[in-house]
């Protein structure tokens, strides 16, 4: 069974209708969703809300409190991108609520995998400060929950998103116990990402980048896709999969772009959930990041949605 997470809360946060991460994202999503008939096959479920203290596995309290000030006084910005209003603080507790609520219900065996159709992203929120429209890092809480909450030892994320998510490699960048994998634009924001950058300490190793040049060809994007789960990510045997779904290596997103149809994130759906039904039990936690083609964003997420339903596309 497929959870989906969603609540109207994630409308709430206001980041002006001019910028990209705005809430029609999720809006067009769920209303064309709603018009599909696999739509009853999936399960709904509305999260509850991150405690503070759950935030805090990954956030220190000053800034977790600095979020919540900036939103009690009615907003503001964190950098040139990154916008805070109102109601923002209690759409991002939510968000990051979203991958718990999901991760409870996978572990407690109530669904096999689930989608968190969430707003405010968090790839790029690093432990210290939110950036790139993210303000938590909802992955990265997820990850550390799930080892103190349900004693998984090793947890991998896989980070699909057109941008590098340099937060969650911040995060685990010395841990070997979260492998951290990432495919994606680069050079490009945050600047983060190179091939180099594979771990310290203890972690070394444990962090996996592959940077693609703008024009990668599809097929060449989902054979070396493949071959890094094959092999390295294999060789890992995480217990829990989480990914981070940005839907902006769409070829038409008009902020991103690595050439992809959207039967792509189909097979690339089906690829990971092969390798959580080896690993993990086929237990899968998927979480929205980017993607900000209004039309068709709904379409790559029902594309995805399918494949973790293992339904054809």
């Amino acid at each position: 069974m497929t959870l989906l997470l969603y609540d109207d809360i994630y409308l709430e946060h206001d980041t002006g209708i001019g910028h990209p991460e705005n809430s029609r994202r999720i809006e067009n999503t769920i209303n064309y969703l709603k018009s599909g008939s696999f739509f009853n096959q999936l399960t709904i479920k509305k999260p509850r809300a991150a405690s503070q203290e759950e935030i805090n596995l990954i956030h220190p309290k000053a800034y977790i409190q600095t979020v919540k000030q900036i939103a009690d006084s009615g907003g503001g910005w964190l950098d040139g991108d990154t916008v805070i209003s109102g109601a923002s603080y209690n759409a991002a507790v939510y968000s990051a609520g979203a991958a718990l609520t999901a991760a409870d219900m996978i572990m407690t065996g109530a669904a096999k995998n689930a989608f968190c159709l969430v707003r405010p992203p968090g790839h790029h929120a690093t432990p210290e400060r939110g950036m790139g429209f993210c303000l938590f890092n909802n992955v990265a809480i997820a990850a550390r929950y799930i080892q103190k909450n349900h004693k998984r030892k090793r947890v991998l994320i896989i980070d699909w998103d057109v941008h590098h998510g340099n937060g969650t490699q911040d995060a685990f960048y010395e841990d070997p116990t979260v492998m951290y994998f990432s495919m994606h634009r680069h050079p490009f924001y945050p600047g983060t990402g190179a091939q180099d950058e594979i771990g310290e300490g203890e972690g070394k190793g444990y962090t996996i980048n592959i940077p693609l040049s703008m024009d990668t060809k599809p097929e060449k994007y989902l054979e070396i896709f493949s071959e890094v789960i094959d092999s390295r990510v294999n060789s890992f045997a995480p217990e829990f999969i989480i990914l981070s779904s940005g839907f902006d290596t769409y070829k038409k997103d008009p902020i991103g772009g690595l050439n992809l149809e959207i039967e792509h994130f189909h097979a690339l759906t089906k690829i990971v959930m092969k390798s959580a039904e080896k690993h993990s039990d086929g237990m899968l936690l998927s979480c929205l990041e980017g993607g900000y083609h209004l039309a068709d964003i709904p379409r790559c997420i029902e594309a995805h949605l399918k494949g973790l339903m293992k339904m054809d596309f």
